[in-house]
């Protein structure tokens, strides 16, 4: 059965298991996670799941139409590509909340952020190049790249491994385990760590 989240990376910390033994979590802010509409075969051609999160929390007398229409209210809205037959009805009523209780303790899911951006990088970090030699007269060849040409097709090829531009990607990891969930404080604990900076959005989905 399908089933997604949205949600705020509030950061890592960690808990003991029933084991008694220490594991490491990142804890995900699903808190003002609404289902802003569904769309279907019959008017839209296709079906999906469209999640909204709103920038603040908002009485439920002011969750109207009017509300719903307006994007200045949500800080992030994502569309999920499903069959709405296999999802559970009564967790994704239109103009309603999500709880995180559609994900159960010990489930895997898949995770899927931006990672941090690291900025204009060699090829020492971003490739894990050797890098050049500190001896024998060299200089100034330590973090270098070394040659990129070739003699045919005297050009640099494509997709060659080169300084540049390193993170702010969108990375997906799965078996990421639930630690465990938390419906009061509309928080999901994941076990390990996930991509993205603190306050970033994540978004949750089952494998």
């Amino acid at each position: 059965m399908s089933k997604f989240l949205l949600g705020r990376k509030i950061g890592m910390s960690q808990f003991w298991d029933k084991e008694n033994k220490v594991e490491a979590i990142t804890l995900i802010d699903c808190s003002n996670l609404f289902v802003l509409r569904k769309k279907t075969l019959a008017k839209d051609k296709y079906e999906a799941l469209i999640l909204s999160l709103t920038k603040k929390t908002e009485e439920k007398e002011k969750m109207d139409e009017k509300f719903f229409k307006l994007n200045k209210n949500f800080s992030l809205i994502k569309e999920f590509r499903v069959d709405l037959n296999d999802l559970k009805a009564d967790d994704y009523k239109d103009k309603n909340p999500v709880s995180v209780q559609v994900f159960n303790e010990g489930e895997k899911v898949k995770v899927s952020a931006k990672s941090k951006g690291k900025g204009f990088q060699g090829v020492v970090k971003r490739h894990n190049f050797a890098g050049g030699p500190k001896t024998h007269g060299h200089r100034h060849v330590l973090r270098s790249g070394g040659s990129i040409g070739c003699a045919f097709p005297e050009h640099v090829n494509k997709g060659k491994k080169m300084a540049g531009r390193m993170g702010d990607e969108r990375v997906s990891v799965k078996n990421i385990r639930v630690a465990w969930v938390d419906e009061s404080k509309s928080l999901i604990a994941l076990t390990g760590a996930i991509p993205g900076r603190k306050g970033s959005f994540v978004e949750i989905s089952s494998i």
